[in-house]
């Protein structure tokens, strides 16, 4: 029974052995895929390149050096890189202006303020026609320009000098800005209210006027030869409240601006820039 079971033994490995080399013969190892496997790889890089690409060109445009472009269905608008594209109106200042402050101040009990408002120069008739109509609503004036109608605004920055006093607003000066303006070209006296026409007994003490960017003092002088002296504020002077006899920029004006205010009862007499 030993010798059985030790014969049963040996033919059970021997029919093992022969199905295992059955089972190898019948295995066919053909040769390594090298070639799809460079194919592949190239690909590979191929895809971390283009999407390196694409992370450059987004962080470009996040910065402003490329525009987007903007598909419809199948058809793509090419949009022009912003930094050739025309500024946009509202930038422009064409149809609302640019305001400044040039005085502030307190007259018996009631707030005063000299404004300048400046509108950007219109590039044909219909930019000027569309401002004239944004003027008109807005509760300006006819513009200070030749001829004062729309063909007399294209290429010029329209300006107005506005007083306020206790709540009443009157334009006392309006002009227009040509390319090169920066010079002391005009300047206007009046009195410190906000009647359209002045009475014969009325003070000119309030001067305002254009300034060169490069002054440093304008003095005003009056009719009893006192002086006063309108100067610019030392760089990051900060102004807050009244404030009068200072040299200012405007937004939108290629000169500076002056403000003087002379005593009570005085009237002008002359003006010069002195520094």
């Amino acid at each position: 029974m030993n010798a059985d079971r030790e014969s049963d033994h040996d033919m059970t490995h021997g029919d093992i052995a022969v199905l295992l080399a059955t089972a190898a013969d019948e295995v066919r190892i053909g040769p390594a895929p090298c070639q799809a496997l460079v194919r592949g790889g190239r690909r590979r890089r191929a895809r971390r390149w283009a999407l390196a690409a694409t992370a450059a060109l987004v962080v470009a445009g996040s910065t402003g050096t490329l525009a987007v472009a903007g598909v419809t269905g199948d058809d793509a608008k090419r949009v022009a890189p912003a930094a050739t594209r025309p500024p946009a109106s509202d930038e422009r200042h064409l149809y609302a202006p640019w305001s400044s402050d040039l005085a502030r101040g307190t007259e018996h009990g009631k707030k005063w303020k000299v404004v300048i408002s400046v509108w950007g120069a219109p590039r044909d008739r219909t930019e000027a026609q569309r401002q004239l109509d944004a003027m008109t609503d807005s509760g300006f004036e006819e513009p200070g320009v030749q001829p004062p109608t729309a063909s007399g605004l294209v290429g010029k920055s329209a300006y107005f000098v506005r007083l306020t006093l206790d709540g009443r607003t009157t334009t006392r000066m309006r002009g227009s800005f040509e390319k090169g303006d920066d010079a002391f070209q005009q300047s206007a006296a009046m009195p410190l209210e906000t009647r359209r026409t002045a009475t014969s007994g009325s003070d000119q003490r309030l001067v305002i006027g254009q300034a060169p960017t490069t002054a440093q003092e304008v003095t005003c002088t009056w009719d009893d030869a006192t002086t006063t002296t309108a100067y610019r504020p030392s760089p990051g002077t900060g102004i807050v409240g009244d404030f009068e006899d200072l040299i200012r920029p405007a937004d939108g004006s290629p000169s500076d601006w002056f403000v003087c205010l002379g005593p009570e009862g005085r009237t002008f007499r002359t003006v010069a820039v002195t520094k």
